[in-house]
């Protein structure tokens, strides 16, 4: 594993890899180092040693093999929006993705090629002008490399499935400086790795993803009412989910309600339980199905109707914006009986800070018709991904909110199983292991064996070799 600091190499040195990159390579006090390290979460504050601000594929390889040959610690940045902050080093090599950033689109083949550095709100921009989408992230700065490998869940994803599930293929540059697209057809075992394994077996510096028909305008929005009615929203949320049709998403968060224009002044501050659908099928279609939520009881906030789809991508946009601390703790639901929500209502209700939200997001439907052990993504069979948002400003403040968090979590657990990769904060370091089934979690071993067994690209949820 790596461990020398870049500060040990001498300049000659550095200077000579900086000549062979396209890119800026950025040290520390150099102009734009601070905001290339800059996270979603401000929670993390790393300073790496040399930052590649990567223009293409060359420069990753270059990277690699650097990092590789002077034993630095390698990290990788995408969109910058992992809670645990693993995109940032200290002290070694970071990989800045940001600059591929661009996406082509195949209409008439329905197919995406997207670079390993985009946020899902270039993707959604690109694919949208041909009303096409695939499952993303919904929040619209989020990385597309980070969220694809983890899994990708999104609002598409019962009708779709996940975005590894519509992943065609990939470039890669694994942990010898090679260039491999991988897909069902080459390199079919690192393929089936990266679908559900994170970062552990290389840098993807693109993505092809296939395409669905969806928007431009489609069906959702938001309908909120005051948490003092969340008993009954939950339950009528239960069952209409329980038979709904894979075209229906519909995630329910808890949040304070923000000083908006949409928001009745009586309402502003208080605690909402909102519910969030989005209907991946026909407008007319769509509207007269999500109509039903509005008898769970009457809403206090209405913003359900017709709406962009990519503006639906970034309605929480402001409320995640980056600069923010955050700590997380999620979990895969398995049951979602009466005395999980009264569980979920006791903690919720206590919550610290008004910027926190609590989101539910349904699964089923074309997630579970994939089997198990088809890609690395774990627990297919779960109700909902829960996920705790604790998400604050003043950094004295710390142990209070991450106090909370962690009791709530506590309180969940017999509800829950196992963990999705990409919602595990930078102290859960021994979950990883719960994120796959035993079988699944050798097989990705295996394969780490193959591709990387000196372990050169550990800063990420880890899956150590044990060659």
């Amino acid at each position: 594993m790596a461990t020398l600091l870049a500060a040990s190499i001498d300049d000659a040195t550095i200077q000579d890899f900086a000549s062979q990159l396209r890119g800026r390579l950025l040290r520390p006090g150099d102009e734009g180092y601070d905001a290339a390290r800059t996270l979603h979460n401000a929670m993390i504050d790393r300073n790496p040693g040399l930052i590649v601000r990567a223009t293409g594929t060359a420069d990753v390889i270059s990277a690699v093999n650097f990092a590789r040959t002077h034993d630095l610690t390698i990290s990788v940045r995408g969109g910058g929006h992992g809670v645990a902050g693993h995109a940032v080093c200290d002290g070694g090599l970071m990989v800045d993705l940001s600059l591929l950033n661009s996406v082509r689109v195949d209409p008439e083949a329905r197919i995406a090629r997207a670079g390993g550095g985009c946020v899902w709100g270039d993707v959604d921009h690109e694919t949208q002008a041909f009303g096409l989408a695939v499952t993303g992230g919904q929040v619209s700065h989020t990385g597309i490399g980070g969220l694809t490998l983890g899994g990708g869940i999104g609002n598409l994803a019962r009708k779709f499935g996940l975005s590894i599930d519509n992943l065609l293929s990939a470039d890669i540059v694994t942990a010898d400086g090679r260039l491999l697209t991988v897909s069902a057809t080459s390199h079919p075992d690192l393929f089936w790795a990266i679908r559900g394994g994170g970062g552990n077996f290389g840098i993807v510096t693109s993505f092809e993803y296939r395409l669905h028909p969806v928007g431009p305008i489609v069906a959702g929005g938001m309908l909120a009412w005051p948490v003092e009615q969340a008993p009954q929203v939950l339950r009528a949320w239960r069952e209409f989910m329980a038979t709904a049709p894979e075209e229906v998403e519909v995630g329910a968060a808890f949040i304070t309600a923000p000083p908006l224009p949409f928001v009745p002044p009586h309402l502003v501050g208080k605690q909402l339980i909102a519910l969030m659908p989005c209907y991946a099928g026909p407008l007319e279609e769509g509207l007269q199905t999500l109509g039903a939520l509005r008898t769970f009881a009457e809403p206090a906030i209405d913003l359900l109707g017709p709406i962009p789809y990519v503006a639906l991508q970034q309605m929480v946009d402001d409320a995640t914006a980056f600069g923010m601390l955050n700590y997380w703790k999620s979990g895969f639901v398995s049951r979602f009986d009466d005395a999980a929500i009264e569980t979920l209502l006791e903690h919720t209700t206590r919550v610290t800070s008004p910027l926190s939200i609590v989101l539910l997001l349904p699964l089923g439907g074309a997630i579970q018709r994939v089997p198990a052990g088809a890609t690395a993504f774990g627990h297919r069979e779960a109700v909902l991904d829960m996920v705790i948002f604790a998400v604050w400003t003043d950094p004295t403040e710390n142990d209070r909110h991450i106090t909370w968090t962690r009791t709530f979590f506590d309180a969940m657990q017999p509800y829950l199983q196992g963990v999705y990769v990409n919602g595990m904060d930078a102290d859960e370091t021994d979950r990883v292991k719960a994120a796959y089934d035993p079988a699944v979690y050798d097989r990705l071993v295996a394969v780490k064996n193959a591709y990387d067994p000196a372990n050169l690209f550990h800063h990420n949820a880890n899956i150590k070799p044990t060659v």
